[in-house]
């Protein structure tokens, strides 16, 4: 079914090759991945990728923090095109006027620095991007991890806000030139089988060993041809939860068709590898050995095939249970109650967002459901078409009408089920879902209170599959329908009439409207001589997630208010963080203000160094942090609370190693295998830290200051620091760093 190589490999048409007529360096340099990279990068070294992107997407949870830090390091105006969607916050009931007040904010700077402003539920945000954004050969960057339009012909990449001010301001993203790593693609998929089912297996075969991190997916082989342009949407923006870095297709006549359907059929390219591109890498992937899959919490990798799922369920089930109550000792949780009367049963279905809420997939629902019914019991289903023009040619073609008529509920285009805003289970609730991620709480529930809900994703048919067996999970190819190949129509009146559309026309002149809630970032130091920091959260788990770093669903609703949103750092994971960190803030300012508290004086006498040239504040360890969201705030929250560095083995993700260094947060590392058995309270004194970094030594010398009174030395790591990263550290931030150079 699918196959993972860690040796090279050619590819000509649709052959692989071992062996080639030119070198694997040549060969590198056919790949789509090479021609797309380099004609975006302005760098003079092909290795060292310095890129400008055509285009940049963010949405509510991201934008304010965006252009407060844009325009506080000297923007003038939006220098590509720029859509501010409002697809994450638009339902949240959480802080009185706060979700609508940024709203207006964001339409206030569309307006402003000539930007796009998508209305909150027309469209989510990478609807929006492929729908109007996207063409081939081109690169767009969003704040949001899930930015990926491969299928499309262009190479999408999320990362933390403050890359995306940086290409505000003018600049560039900077990286190393990526490993490729080709999907080879034969075979199609069986009727019951989408793109999650696809989509989860390859999550499963990668994650775990990290095959994938920070890679280019080049998607080719003759089984591209076999795939609908939706179902290669579908699998194509789950490749974040590989860890990859972005993703690429070749195209066809399918691609071209999506493009004339939205009347953008100047935005088509055939795109193909070249003869004998070379790969780093690769993977086979037959999709007619695809079967119908189940991701069990708390990972799209945890996975399993429906069929081995519902054969060995009381024992996967008490595993989850096992592993959740290690997770939330306070919590009540009884899974294994899911196994009753010969099934497994679920209590909620959930098609939606940038996965879920794809024309094919609820069309394809639609017909498994027509004339049936999702029953009168606690199973409910809840459908989000993924843009307002989906729901229009839902309704003109029936199919809203069939999920209707069957007991769903259809409701407006919302990020919400995917990160925890919207359908939250009862205690115990067991919530079947078509989107991107079950990291824990994705679905709202509070197991540090007792609350507990358990996610599994499963394709958006054998959802509808289940929902017509009244929620005992089913996969859909044990049911018997006639799925029908519908033409899309797009409508773009609806967005004429909705959407503002000022890029090239900003209006400097008229001001940004401000909330109550909106408020500037706090003043950040620059990097002291010495750096001294207390543990203040240490996370044994193989990774931990942003959305553990800083929760989703409704602490982002306090996401314009860098203070208030500081607050939930780490709450659902180490409740103790916020006032340990604040703690070391506390005796931080003190120690600015001229003043040496007995504490801190006691920990400078025994590494004998000075108040003055000593910054103190704290500091999070975790073996792999990162993996997720793209969200700024998982490393600006620590920094806002005094968080001065991470320690850890490796990041799980790019894009959260480059949020902490925007941050001002040092980014060190340890040798695998390298034994760190500190605890909190502990500290750990870093000498000389501003001298290397900016002598840009990577190995950096220090010393941990145990709570009962010993010391040890240990060996950290900050690797691959480029000159800006280095000065952007140096600085205390990224806006400090223009701030700098703008006086």
């Amino acid at each position: 079914m699918l196959t993972l190589h860690d040796t090279g490999v050619f590819l000509s048409g649709d052959a692989l090759h071992t062996t080639a007529p030119i070198s694997p360096e040549e060969g590198r340099r056919r790949t789509l991945a090479w021609q797309i990279l380099q004609a975006h990068s302005v760098s003079s070294d092909p290795e060292k990728l310095r890129i400008r992107f055509d285009a940049m997407v963010s949405h509510d949870i991201t934008y304010v923090g965006i252009i407060q830090q844009a325009r506080a390091s000297g923007m003038q105006e939006f220098p590509v095109p720029y859509a501010l969607t409002n697809c994450h916050n638009s339902l949240c009931a959480v802080g009185g006027t706060i979700n609508e007040d940024d709203h207006v904010f964001g339409l206030s700077a569309a307006r402003k620095y000539g930007g796009i402003y998508v209305p909150a539920n027309q469209s989510v945000i990478h609807s929006y991007a492929r729908e109007q954004l996207a063409g081939c050969g081109k690169m767009i960057l969003g704040s949001d991890s899930h930015t990926r339009y491969g299928a499309l012909g262009t190479m999408a990449v999320g990362e933390g806000g403050p890359e995306l001010c940086k290409q505000l301001l003018k600049n560039t993203w900077d990286v190393p030139c990526p490993k490729v790593v080709l999907v080879y693609l034969t075979g199609a998929p069986r009727r019951g089988v989408g793109p999650h089912d696809a989509a989860i297996a390859l999550v499963k075969a990668t994650f775990e060993s990290g095959f994938l991190n920070n890679c280019v997916l080049e998607f080719a082989g003759p089984g591209v041809a076999k795939l609908p342009i939706d179902f290669r949407n579908g699998l194509d923006v789950m490749t974040t939860e590989t860890t990859c870095l972005s993703s690429i297709w070749e195209t066809d006549g399918e691609t071209r068709g999506f493009y004339e359907a939205h009347g953008r059929g100047e935005e088509y390219r055939e795109l193909h590898p070249g003869k004998f591109a070379y790969y780093d890498k690769y993977i086979e992937l037959d999709l007619g050995e695809i079967e119908p899959m189940i991701a069990l919490p708390f990972h799209p990798s945890n996975a399993w095939t429906i069929r081995e799922f519902l054969e060995n369920a009381p024992e996967i089930l008490a595993w989850v249970e096992a592993d959740a109550r290690k997770r939330w000792p306070k919590a009540d949780i009884h899974l294994t109650q899911k196994v009753h009367d010969g099934g497994v049963w679920a209590d909620q279905g959930v098609i939606a967002g940038c996965a879920g809420g794809l024309f094919d997939n609820i069309t394809e629902a639609a017909d498994i459901l027509r004339g049936g019914s999702c029953g009168n019991g606690c199973f409910t289903l809840d459908v989000y078409p993924t843009s307002v023009p989906v729901s229009l040619e839902l309704t003109k073609l029936g199919a809203a009408a069939d999920l209707l008529q069957s007991g769903a509920v259809l409701k407006p285009s919302f990020c919400g089920p995917c990160f925890g805003a919207g359908d939250v289970p009862a205690h115990n609730g067991l919530s079947l879902r078509h989107t991107t991620r079950n990291f824990p709480n994705r679905e709202g529930s509070k197991p540090g209170e007792g609350q507990f809900a358990a996610v599994c994703l499963m394709d958006a048919r054998s959802i509808a599959a289940t929902a017509l067996n009244g929620g005992r999970i089913t996969p859909a190819t044990d049911i018997d329908y006639a799925p029908v190949r519908r033409d899309y129509h797009f409508d773009k009146s609806v967005y004429e009439k909705r959407v503002y559309n000022g890029f090239g026309h900003p209006h400097p002149e008229e001001a940004l409207i401000l909330g109550p809630n909106i408020t500037d970032w706090p003043k950040m130091r620059p990097l002291a001589e010495n750096l001294l920091v207390e543990l203040a959260a240490v996370l044994r788990d193989p990774v931990t997630t942003t959305d553990e770093l800083i929760p989703s669903g409704e602490t982002s609703s306090y996401r314009s208010n860098p203070l208030r949103l500081a607050e939930f750092t780490l709450s659902r994971r180490e409740p103790e963080y916020v006032g340990r960190a604040k703690a070391a803030a506390a005796l931080e300012a003190k120690r600015l203000a001229g003043e040496t508290p007995e504490r801190l004086q006691t920990l400078l006498d025994r590494c004998g160094a000075r108040a003055e040239d000593t910054q103190f504040g704290s500091c999070v360890f975790a073996n792999r942090p990162g993996d997720g969201s793209a969200r700024e705030q998982a490393a600006s929250c620590q920094k806002v609370l005094g968080g001065f560095a991470n320690i850890c083995y490796g990041f799980a993700t790019k894009r959260y190693r480059s949020n902490c260094i925007n941050w001002g947060i040092l980014p060190f590392t340890l040798e695998e295998g390298t034994d760190f058995p500190y605890e909190a309270g502990d500290c750990v004194f870093v000498p000389d830290i501003r001298e290397a970094i900016a002598a840009g030594r990577e190995t950096i010398p220090a010393r941990v200051l145990k709570a009962d009174g010993g010391q040890e030395n240990v060996t950290l790591h900050v690797a691959g620091l480029t000159p800006e990263e280095r000065e952007i550290i140096l600085d205390g931030c990224l806006m400090n760093y223009y701030a700098k150079r703008a006086d």
